[in-house]
């Protein structure tokens, strides 16, 4: 005779039971693209175990020294960010070096984004995305733990 298996139930995240953590990142040195994909899987809540996709389950990050993040090989000269203004000949071009120049905090946060969800809940997760030029920052009273890029 088989024995039934004893069945465990599998607790579903919501957002009445969730509260999410702080965690400080130093950009000092790292690489763009790599410190965006970290970044955006611990907005997104999938370095937990109790990740549940239609639940925004991730955490706040805090981010520093922005403008010291590298890029690799030639991408400084040839990266561009354009948007269009829905006017006739609207499309603006910028290169990366300008926008580096001028707004570094905007230059990761972009870089995040597009690695979001596109939809309501990928904005709220983009909006728990700090970032700062220097190293100081305003959120010490919510005592941020370091998060560790490798």
């Amino acid at each position: 005779m088989l024995k039934k298996a004893t069945q465990q139930k599998t607790t579903l995240m919501n957002n009445q039971n969730y509260r999410g953590e702080w965690f400080l990142v130093d950009a000092d040195s790292q690489i763009l693209g790599r410190l965006a994909v970290r970044i955006a899987m611990v907005l997104m809540g999938k370095h937990k175990p109790q990740y549940t996709a239609h639940v925004d389950t991730g955490d706040f990050v805090v981010v520093t020294n922005a403008e010291k993040i590298k890029l690799t090989g030639k991408k400084a000269q040839v990266k561009e960010y354009d948007y269009y203004t829905y006017y006739m000949g609207g499309r603006k071009v910028i290169p990366f070096e300008k926008m580096f120049a001028e707004k570094p905090e905007k230059v990761l946060t972009e870089a995040v984004r597009r690695m979001l969800p596109k939809s309501k809940m990928g904005r709220h997760m983009l909006s728990k995305l700090k970032v700062y030029r220097g190293g100081e920052h305003p959120h010490a009273a919510q005592m941020p733990r370091p998060l560790e890029i490798n």
